[in-house]
């Protein structure tokens, strides 16, 4: 007996992951509530949700408050290497971006901050805060720290398009050097709520330092991204 929920959660994970396989399970539709796939695998609400827990760590269902389970659409591509913005990059594969502005206020750099932009204590910078969709799905929770010295009355422009295009045709300003740090982590209560998620959801944390042409530190981006939308392919030339 103490067998018998173990080999359900295989044999649960099993069906699905068929069925996805083989597009009975279509990319973005909506799976049955959880009461109707326990009846259908006869099986306790428990077991059902452990298998639906492990299909989820592996990026094959996701999960949104208050709606329910999907099956994961495939991931998008992400290269490090490639200098281009989340709009341009999502269209590229042919799936639909969308960015939506959260907030974007003027206040105090943390000491995070006033050390990835190499700022003196009590400096102020901009934050812009949005949440960024592909085909409609929430992917993405980002946090753009701007040093106002370089931007003056950037919050006045529309923000849901690509900073990179509003830096260049605004302010004469292009991306030079780059810095990435990539890490798994668990969604903090902030971004969770952004994406509709429940907080302690795995993420991959991209954090972003950006120079200009001139070498100089302009901003920073602190990226949230659901842990199954992402595939992060680099070539390195010879």
């Amino acid at each position: 007996m103490r067998d018998a929920a173990p080999r359900a959660v295989t044999a649960i994970c099993r069906a699905l992951e068929e069925q996805i396989e083989h597009g009975l399970l279509a990319s973005g539709s909506q799976l049955p509530a959880e009461r109707k796939l326990s009846e259908v695998f006869a099986t306790t609400r428990i077991t059902l949700r452990e298998a639906l827990s492990q299909l989820e760590a592996q990026g094959l269902i996701y999960r949104e408050e208050r709606r329910g389970w999907f099956v994961s659409p495939a991931r998008v591509a992400y290269n490090p290497l490639v200098r281009t913005h989340f709009h341009a990059m999502v269209a590229e594969q042919g799936r639909v971006p969308a960015t939506e502005v959260l907030s974007a206020r003027l206040m105090p750099a943390t000491t995070e901050i006033c050390q990835l932009l190499d700022l003196p204590g009590l400096s102020s910078v901009y934050q812009i805060r949005r949440a960024r969709r592909i085909d409609g799905r929430l992917v993405l929770y980002v946090e753009h720290y701007l040093n106002p010295a370089y931007f003056p009355g950037v919050l006045d422009f529309d923000l849901t398009r690509s900073l990179t295009d509003l830096y260049a045709s605004e302010y004469g300003i292009h991306y030079g050097r780059v810095r990435f740090d990539m890490v798994p982590t668990a969604l903090h209560t902030e971004a969770a709520a952004a994406l509709k998620v429940a907080a302690g959801s795995p993420a991959l944390r991209i954090v972003r330092v950006n120079r200009d042409q001139h070498g100089r530190l302009i901003d920073c981006d602190l990226e949230f991204w659901r842990h199954d939308a992402l595939h992060v392919s680099v070539e390195v030339p010879e």
